[in-house]
């Protein structure tokens, strides 16, 4: 289904969201998360700082596809029909807090949202089942969350991209996330007889 890119982000930011207002450090009277109203948003960290919203930006900024499944045969569905491969695809996010002006750029919650976004991911890179939200709720889907290490060329590249000015933030990978194919499944003839077949492979001592 095309709809699994925007599942993924939805279950990566109300993971994060539940998290964070479940640390008292991070989420109580006093705090930026809560006083500030703070969120998980899927806007670019320049689309944020002009909206003077404050929290995460979540946003997905790349999409490629994962080369090692690029070949996965179709799936048989029902007895005659085969169910052509999905798009095997990972995602890339960037990860960026942002606070704003009227709080003086405030560095050290900055510090502190990124951090723990690291520790929510270091402690739980997997998400199936119950975890899942969104068009993936009640899928057997898998997605795999792992840091991203990029280059200052990539970083450097990304920024650029955004026309603004570098601001702390790091990169997650997610995978594998398919997109279903919209052509319908092949006709096929059932399968009516297994017919396994044995061989045996023996060894003989060649004598010189």
């Amino acid at each position: 289904m095309y709809q699994a890119l925007h599942a993924t982000s939805q279950t990566l930011a109300d993971h994060l969201e539940d998290q964070i207002k479940a640390d008292p450090f991070l989420f109580s009277p006093g705090r930026p998360f809560l006083d500030r109203g703070m969120h998980v948003l899927f806007n670019t960290p320049n689309e944020m700082t002009e909206n003077d919203d404050e929290g995460i930006s979540l946003w997905l900024y790349r999409v490629v596809c994962d080369e090692s499944r690029r070949n996965d045969p179709s799936r048989r569905v029902a007895a005659t029909q085969l169910k052509p491969p999905p798009l095997p695809l990972r995602l890339h996010y960037l990860i960026t807090p942002i606070t704003t002006r009227e709080h003086d750029g405030d560095p050290d919650t900055e510090q502190y949202l990124l951090g723990k976004v690291m520790q929510i991911f270091h402690s739980k890179p997997f998400f199936f089942g119950a975890d899942l939200k969104g068009e993936l709720t009640g899928t057997p889907a898998e997605l795999q969350v792992t840091l991203d290490a990029m280059t200052l060329d990539d970083i450097t590249r990304v920024w650029d991209a955004l026309d603004g000015s570098y601001q702390l933030s790091v990169s997650y990978q997610v995978g594998i996330v398919d997109i279903d194919s919209a052509n319908e499944p092949d006709g096929v003839t059932p399968v009516l007889v297994a017919l396994p077949q044995f061989g045996q492979a023996s060894l003989k001592a060649v004598t010189p």
